[in-house]
Order: C-alpha cells, then sequence, then structure tokens
C-alpha cells in the first residue's frame, strides 16, 4: 500500500511536512517549522498528528528552518530512526538547529525579563541539548547516490538549485519488474543564480509533489543586481545606512558574491560591510569548504585562490559587542544581519535602530510571509512591534525579489516540460493557497 499524507505546507509557505506510508512504513518528508502568523507558529506547539515511533526515516530536501526546524522536537518526541540529506545539509543543519534552539532560548529568556509574554514563564519550543541530540540521528549522503531503506525501495538526493545541499528526493519502489516513482521537489531552485548548480532535469517521475512559493508570480526582468547597485548608489547620496535582513544561508553568500563583483567592475563605493549573524559567519565558512557543489563559473573563481565572499571591507561581527559597535556607525555602510524576515535575532537590534531614521534604507530580498515583521515592514506600515515596542517605520524601504532562491511559475513550467512523461499525479505544495493554485491551473492548462 501506498499513502500520502500533507502534514504542513498546504495553503502556507511553511512547516514543510509530508508523511509517505510505502509498504507498511512511515517515512518523513522535511521536518519544518511553521513560522509566520501567529495561528501557524501554535502549530509547532500542537501534538505531532502521528505516532512518531512509527516513522522510519526522516529525508529533507534541504536545511531551512522550515524544512528542518521541528526536528530537535521532534526527537525528543520519540523519533529513534535516521534523518537522511545531502552532506552539505548535514553541515548546514549543524549550525542551523543550534542557532534555531538558542534563538528560542533567547527569546524566551528576552520575553521573561520584559514580561511581554502571557505564558508565565515563556519556554522554548526545544533548547540547545535536544538540537544537539537531533543531530546524532543524520545519515548523509553524496548527491547522487543510491541508498535502499527496503530491499524495493531506492532513494536518490539530486541537486535542487535552492541552497546550498538542497535535493529533490527521488524515491523508487520496485516491484515484480514493475516500478514506481514519486519525486518531492522541496524549494526548488533557478537557473543562472551566482554560486549554485542550476536544478537536475529528472525523468519517468510518476508522482511529484512541486512547490509553488511563486506559482502566481513572475520574478522581476530587471537584473536584481543592477537594482541592488541603484539602492546602494542612492543610499550612500542620502548619507545614510543600508540595513538588509537576510536569511544566513544562501542568501547572505550571494549577497557577498554580488557585492564583491560590483566593487570589483567599479559600479558602487567600497563601504563598510557588516556581516553581522553568527549562524551567517559560520554558513559562510561552510560555503568555503563545499567548492565542488559551486557552478562552474564559481568553482573557476575558488580554484584560482578568490574568496569570492569577501568585499573589500568586509567587517566580521562575530561577538555581541562587535553588533553592539555598528550603532555608533551613522552613514556609508552596509549591514547584512539575520533573519530575513525578521522573526528573530540581531537584525532586530539593528531595525530598532536604523527604521526611525529617514536617511537609512532598509532592503528586503526576499519572500516575506504573512504575519512577519518583514511583510510588515514591506506593506509600509506606519510602525512595527520590535521587542514589545512599536517602531516608527520612517526609513526608505526597498524591494528585491530577483535574488529569491525559488522559481517563478514560468521556471517551473520550464522544468516540466522536459519531462519525458507527464505523472500519473501532481500535488502542488509549500505556497499561499492562491499560488497553488494558479499554479496547478497553469500546469493543466499547458500540460494537460
Amino acid at each position: 500500500m501506498t499513502k500520502l499524507s500533507f502534514l504542513g505546507a498546504t495553503r502556507t509557505v511553511t512547516g514543510s511536512r509530508f508523511l509517505l506510508e510505502l509498504d507498511g512504513k512511515n517515512y518523513l518528508i522535511d521536518c519544518g517549522l511553521f513560522q509566520g502568523m501567529k495561528e501557524n507558529r501554535l502549530k509547532n506547539w500542537e501534538p505531532f498528528p502521528v505516532d512518531i515511533s512509527t516513522i522510519s526515516k526522516v529525508l529533507l530536501t534541504h536545511a531551512h528552518i522550515d524544512h528542518s526546524g521541528y526536528l530537535p522536537r521532534f526527537c525528543k518526541e520519540g523519533f529513534a530512526g535516521k534523518i537522511h540529506c545531502t552532506d552539505a545539509t548535514y553541515d548546514l543543519c549543524q549550525i542551523m538547529l543550534r542557532d534555531s534552539a538558542h534563538l528560542q532560548e533567547e527569546d524566551a529568556e528576552w520575553a521573561n525579563r520584559k514580561g511581554f509574554s502571557k505564558h508565565k514563564p515563556a519556554l522554548p519550543l526545544y533548547n540547545t541539548q535536544d538540537a544537539e541530540h537531533a543531530l546524532s540521528f543524520f545519515k548523509p549522503y553524496h548527491y547522487g547516490e543510491d541508498f535502499f531503506v527496503d530491499n524495493n525501495i531506492r532513494i536518490k538526493f539530486k541537486d535542487a538549485g535552492h541552497i546550498l545541499g538542497s535535493a529533490l528526493i527521488d524515491i523508487k519502489r520496485q516491484n515484480s519488474n514493475k516500478s514506481k516513482k514519486i519525486l518531492f521537489s522541496g524549494d526548488f531552485g533557478r537557473s543562472q543564480r551566482p554560486i549554485l548548480n542550476d536544478p537536475v532535469q529528472v525523468f519517468n517521475v510518476d508522482y511529484l509533489v512541486v512547490e509553488s512559493t511563486y506559482g502566481d508570480r513572475l520574478h522581476e526582468s530587471s537584473s536584481p543586481q543592477e537594482e541592488l547597485t541603484r539602492i546602494i548608489n542612492e543610499s550612500y547620496d542620502r548619507g545614510g545606512v543600508l540595513v538588509i535582513p537576510s536569511f544566513s544561508v544562501d542568501r547572505t553568500q550571494t549577497l557577498l558574491y554580488v557585492l564583491r563583483e560590483l566593487e570589483e567592475d567599479k559600479k558602487i563605493p567600497s563601504l563598510k560591510i557588516y556581516m553581522d549573524s553568527p549562524m551567517a559567519i559560520a554558513a559562510t565558512e561552510i560555503f568555503k569548504k563545499r567548492i565542488a557543489d559551486y557552478d562552474l563559473i564559481a568553482r573557476k573563481l575558488a580554484l584560482k585562490g578568490i574568496d569570492i565572499f569577501h568585499p573589500a571591507k568586509l567587517e566580521i561581527c562575530a561577538k555581541k559587542e562587535d553588533s553592539q559597535a555598528i550603532n555608533k556607525v551613522s552613514k556609508g555602510a552596509i549591514i547584512i544581519s539575520a533573519s530575513g524576515m525578521a522573526t528573530g535575532g540581531r537584525i532586530l537590534h539593528h531595525l530598532k535602530e536604523r527604521l526611525p531614521d529617514s536617511r537609512n534604507t532598509i532592503l528586503l530580498i526576499g519572500y516575506q510571509v504573512d504575519g512577519s515583521r518583514g511583510r510588515a515592514i514591506m506593506d509600509k506600515n506606519p510602525s512595527v512591534k520590535i521587542h514589545g515596542e512599536q517602531v516608527p517605520i520612517n526609513a526608505k524601504v526597498e524591494n528585491i525579489f530577483g535574488f529569491s532562491g525559488h522559481a517563478d511559475y514560468e521556471e517551473i513550467l520550464a522544468w516540466l516540460y522536459a519531462f519525458n512523461k507527464p505523472p500519473e499525479k501532481t500535488f502542488v505544495v509549500h505556497g499561499k493557497e492562491s499560488a497553488s493554485i494558479s499554479l496547478a491551473q497553469k500546469i493543466e492548462k499547458a500540460y494537460g
């Protein structure tokens, strides 16, 4: 018997969790946190809808917290199997799960100190010890390497081009000379992005589970590098500071790569660039070690000895004191800090400091889920709540979506076009309801 159940990432872009039942065994594809709106975040505290002890394996598409961030709680509550992913995903999960636990402990401690939580005391969903425990269950594999979870069930990770280590999960079940393949896209990447390979083309797919974050939208036709150039130069001319909430993994490294290129091409002035995120610092070190996972252009530069993630005046802010010292900088600088949707971390202190001043610029460079602070800033509300206070939004707010690691609907349709046969059924997930419906309609119209 084969059965697929959707425990998250349906009608929303977070909480990716899919349960696949094959021949009496349960496999969980992704084990993510729900993020964004409070009604979503509260789902993280609900009992898991399936007896966790009955799940044999967890298969991770990639390390982003909305795909991996529930693992410490999951393992704490009784999971005893193995967690399989790519080598790079394992490396990144080591820093991301620890960081997620630290942030939750920190937020709970801050809420208790300031008294703005209704829970007495406020508790983290899991702690650092839980994250360490979860990491002991990992068993990674290389891209393209076959491994078997049963005599007739073969699994393979293929490059999804979304972030370092991201994978399409190819599961093939072979019985009596007949085979069936189910493919999970995870977060599906884009072509010709800096550093990463394009998503791998797949064939002979019988059942497809595909994401739809941009299922009703196209990315900007303008070059994100050109937009970034304009915003940096305008920020410099206004005499302010440019603040970029950025995801620590992939987005920050892409930014550093592009900023270095723009400096070398003399398109922007050489500015102080503060990378203020311990996790981004750790992730960048992982990127530097995994040259084999780069695309050909980035690989050639790295093999020539070029530090592709190091603009001329990059300042690494590892310590809390380094972060606090940035407050003394009044102009002519760029601050890159996590998190990308301003849900927590050091970026909140920078936003609190910089949002009230009209000379400053806040640049949002990725999808902002409903209910996040990033979304409130993107929508240019009069103020945004940070650490229990309403902070006025007087700074200039800019958006660039071209750096997104998610394919838009044309890119997904182009990938599907090369399938050698249509899947028997396609499940559209990981998007707002309107985006998922829109992509489903486009797939039907294009390919029947």
